[in-house]
């Protein structure tokens, strides 16, 4: 599990239900636009024709705050 907010053997969990969808939110939208997959060569975003580009990290953020 790449999301340490899901599990509280840290202190890195999540107190507010708030701060844990939006570390959610930001950890799906990173793996499904940003980071490319090994086994596809491509993001699964781009495989399933959502966007047609890869993104930056600065364009995410950038979305990101437009929806706040």
């Amino acid at each position: 599990m790449h999301n340490r907010r899901l599990s509280r053997l840290t202190n890195a969990h999540s107190k507010k239900l708030e701060n844990l969808r939006a570390s959610v939110g930001l950890f799906y939208s990173y793996y499904n636009f940003v980071k490319l997959n090994s086994a596809i060569r491509m993001t699964p975003a781009l495989k399933a024709g959502v966007t047609n580009h890869l993104w930056t990290l600065g364009e995410l953020m950038d979305e990101a705050d437009a929806h706040l």
